[in-house]
């Protein structure tokens, strides 16, 4: 019999995340590893009337079997930035996408070259432009989710079983009615997200920051498990050019399988003009000269996931430990108001939960991890 916890989650993903209906073509994607929780998803878009579309392993790097590790060390530049057609089509065409994270080994692309990675990326800019606008309207809808592994689990350092469980838990798959749990998130975050409606200016100060940020005229979007699952944040996208100050992000920046360390940046009109990192602070630099868009955020956010109590080296849950924020280079949420453009979307997180304070508009916001309004 299938795990109702399993089965849990992909009602989740389909009936809540997505809202998947009748005719939708909906695109579920994983690697081999994650067919357990495939075919759950398969059953409940088939009882949603809706036209469901297996794809093992459509992009090259969703960890299907170290090709990632064969495609970055054989691939010639024609071929780095060739952008697949069945990955186009998803996105660009089909109503519904539904991506299970699955790799075996999270560190496969630890050695890659930032150059190739910086190429490849680049080339899917324009494509991922044209599906979160077409999210932003409404014309396609998406959901994320992680399906355990051992390589997730000794990133975590926890056994498979202990690692399964602690995702059953965060995304509130082992409770008895999970959408009700997350329509109840949804309320508390709403409270927040209707409080900062309409004002202007952030401040952020502690021990790891001291910046300010404009927010005028932008949307607070109450990220409550019908994209990211699990979820738990309040983001929006701050004005382009307002960033200024300092933050030294307290956990591990991790993108694209690189882990870099005590990463600090500095800003001054928006724009990062001063960085550095304990460690592979040569593909931060990469990173940061993607392009134009990519040493500006596109995104501010405060996570609010009481349940996500832990570092696991995973970004999915990491940027909702309660009583963090986090901040994107590059690529912003059309949703919020965010016109910043890029190939990245990096987002590095900031422990707040000690000597800690949001103020917005003069008013105190948050403080030491807890909201005070």
């Amino acid at each position: 019999m299938p795990d109702s916890c399993l089965v849990n989650l992909a009602r989740t993903l389909v009936q809540y995340s997505t809202r998947v209906q009748p005719c939708d073509r909906v695109a579920i994607i994983g690697a081999p590893v994650s067919e357990p929780l495939m075919k759950e998803v398969f059953r409940e878009v088939l009882r949603a009337e809706a036209h469901p579309y297996p794809m093992l392993g459509l992009e090259v790097l969703a960890g299907m079997n170290g090709l990632d590790e064969i495609f970055f060390a054989e691939a010639n530049e024609d071929q780095l930035k060739h952008v697949l057609q069945t990955e186009y089509m998803v996105r660009t065409e089909f109503e519904v996408m539904i991506l299970l994270k699955s790799q075996a080994n999270s560190h496969s692309r630890s050695n890659v070259d930032p150059v190739k990675v910086q190429m490849w990326k680049k080339a899917r800019g324009a494509m991922n432009e044209i599906f979160f606008n077409r999210s932003a309207e409404g014309k396609a809808r998406w959901a994320l989710t992680l399906y355990p592994t051992y390589g997730y689990a000794q990133d975590a350092d926890m056994g498979l079983e202990e690692f399964r469980d602690y995702v059953y838990r965060t995304t509130f798959s082992d409770q008895p009615d999970p959408i009700a749990a997350w329509k109840n998130l949804h309320n508390e975050q709403q409270a927040v997200v209707d409080w900062l409606n309409g004002r202007k200016q952030v401040v952020v100060e502690g021990p790891n920051i001291d910046m300010k940020l404009s927010i005028e005229g932008r949307t607070f979007i109450n990220s409550d498990g019908t994209n990211n699952m699990p979820s738990g944040e309040i983001f929006t996208g701050p004005v382009e050019d307002s960033a200024e100050g300092w933050v030294k992000f307290t956990y591990p920046a991790i993108y694209e399988g690189r882990e870099v360390s005590g990463v600090k940046l500095a800003f001054e009109k928006g724009k990062v003009v001063r960085a550095s990192a304990q460690k592979n602070e040569a593909f931060l630099m990469a990173m940061l000269d993607m392009d134009e868009g990519s040493r500006f955020l596109g995104e501010f956010a405060i996570g609010t996931n009481k349940m996500i109590d832990r570092f696991i080296k995973n970004i999915l849950f990491d940027e909702k430990i309660g009583g963090t924020i986090h901040m994107a280079l590059g690529m912003g949420y059309p949703e919020t108001g965010s016109v910043n453009k890029s190939a990245i979307h990096w987002d590095m997180i900031c422990d707040m939960r000690k000597d800690s304070r949001i103020l917005v508009d003069g008013d105190l916001l948050y403080e030491n991890g807890e909201f005070k309004i």
